[in-house]
């Protein structure tokens, strides 16, 4: 199957889960997902339609993301890996959205980052709803004061919460407890659902999903 087959089939599937959910049509955008693909590989994708795509690292984003924006200047280009504070500045310059705020010298690292570049990219708070040692994220019950300093002290825009689940467990739970926290937060966008449980996650109430293999194939 063509990349372009595999991208039309997740649209499909997507738009099938949100009628499912009697959610209405479009609430859920896709995040195709091109992390160690290169530009000749996403480059279809481009060309099928697709204009929001998110990466996991700043370095490999640099390496093709400036060329390919250029050439499409309306992709919405997502970071949707950890970030650390030495490439914030590359971060702010290259990326639309940061999925993945997740402690204050991050966020403080950001703000700074958006006031000399002149830039007000939208950001998530990554929440770990696992409770993962190994996982970025900040832990469920320090969420709503971390989102509260992002806003009224750093007065970042904070458009949603992110989460990934651990992978042994069933990722409902963890869906619900995210979109939980971000009704308390006053948050309406919920960045959750990989390939693998994306239509449960729609169910939850995902505004965006990230999917990567179904779309580009195994890594």
């Amino acid at each position: 199957m063509e990349v372009e087959e595999r991208l039309n089939e997740v649209l499909s599937r997507i738009r099938a889960s949100e009628k499912s959910a009697n959610r209405p049509e479009n609430a859920v955008s896709l995040v195709a997902v091109s992390k160690t693909f290169d530009a000749e590989t996403i480059r279809p994708v481009i060309e099928a339609g697709q204009r929001v795509f998110g990466e996991n690292r700043v370095q490999e984003a640099q390496a093709k993301w400036p060329a390919l924006k250029r050439e499409t200047p309306d992709i919405e280009l997502h970071l949707i890996g950890p970030l650390q504070s030495n490439k914030a500045a590359d971060a702010v310059a290259l990326f639309d959205v940061i999925e993945t705020i997740d402690r204050e010298k991050i966020a403080r690292a950001v703000a700074a980052e958006m006031k000399r570049q002149g830039r007000d990219i939208r950001l998530y708070v990554q929440v770990n709803t696992g409770l993962e040692p190994q996982k970025a994220g900040i832990a469920p019950e320090d969420a709503a004061a971390f989102v509260a300093l992002c806003r009224d002290e750093l007065a970042l825009n904070i458009e949603g919460l992110m989460c990934i689940p651990p992978f042994d467990e069933n990722p409902g739970p963890h869906f619900a407890l995210l979109a939980k926290l971000a009704g308390q937060c006053g948050l309406s966008r919920l960045s959750m659902g990989m390939s693998g449980d994306f239509e449960t996650a729609i169910a939850f109430g995902a505004t965006g999903v990230r999917v990567g293999s179904a779309i580009f194939g195994a890594r």
